[in-house]
């Protein structure tokens, strides 16, 4: 039985279609297979199993017990993983945000940052980044102008920014992404912007702290924030949701 736990999701009781266009509504059909056959446990039972274990961290097999089989609900994360339905799902969200907010649909700004954090026994994950004085692990986020995450990537924390950063485009360029400008701070300076922009066509901006905010930010809601300060609540946000 799906008992209440925080991480639980409502069912909406609005049709998809009337959300989405219709090429989602149709992959998103075809993907969960809502007709194909009779199931014992409702897809949003298993969809708020999988929330539970994002939200706790737990291991599969300490599933508690009124959810479904740990087995049963890998097969549909391993499923709709490989199908890329988390994808389409959060670029779906992201552009009803930014439609919502009298925004285009489509982002053409983003932001990218990294965050370096000490970590638990895994060895083969653990680097030591000198400047930031930390052991452990580097998170590495690419951000619309609201927040929404657009490309996600974790490394030990020794590993260069430039390097990162190469791979962060390649998967924007790979979810075909429509950002054009992005901003980083300092430690994305060098040849890697000439890079990025001829193979990914990213144009990437570097934002110093001694740059006129007001002549970067046109939005209300980055005009009186730095860059830093955006990225420290969005990865506040992506890590406690």
């Amino acid at each position: 039985m799906d008992q209440k736990y925080q991480s639980r999701a409502a069912k909406q009781k609005n049709d998809l279609s009337n959300r989405l266009n219709p090429y989602s509504v149709a992959i998103y059909k075809k993907t969960l297979d809502f007709d194909d056959r009779k199931r014992k446990h409702d897809l949003c039972i298993i969809w708020n199993t999988i929330y539970y274990i994002v939200k706790t961290g737990c291991q599969w097999r300490m599933l508690p017990s009124n959810y479904p089989k740990w087995q049963l609900v890998y097969y549909y994360y391993s499923k709709w993983s490989n199908l890329e339905l988390f994808d389409l799902l959060l670029t779906n969200l992201r552009e009803e945000v930014q439609v919502k907010r009298g925004q285009n649909a489509e982002a053409s700004l983003g932001i990218i940052d990294s965050q370096s954090v000490r970590w638990g026994n895994n060895r083969s994950l653990n680097g030591f980044d000198g400047n930031k004085k930390v052991k452990g692990i580097k998170r590495y986020v690419v951000v619309d102008k609201n927040g929404g995450l657009l490309a996600v990537m974790v490394s030990v924390a020794n590993f260069n920014d430039s390097k990162a950063a190469l791979l962060l485009m390649r998967t924007l360029h790979y979810l075909l992404v429509s950002v054009k400008v992005i901003l980083a701070d300092g430690g994305y300076r060098g040849n890697v912007i000439e890079e990025i922009k001829d193979k990914f066509g990213y144009i990437i901006q570097v934002v110093l702290r001694s740059d006129n905010k007001e002549k970067l930010f046109k939005d209300g809601l980055l005009k009186e924030r730095f860059l830093g300060l955006i990225m420290t609540e969005d990865f506040a946000e992506i890590m406690n949701c």
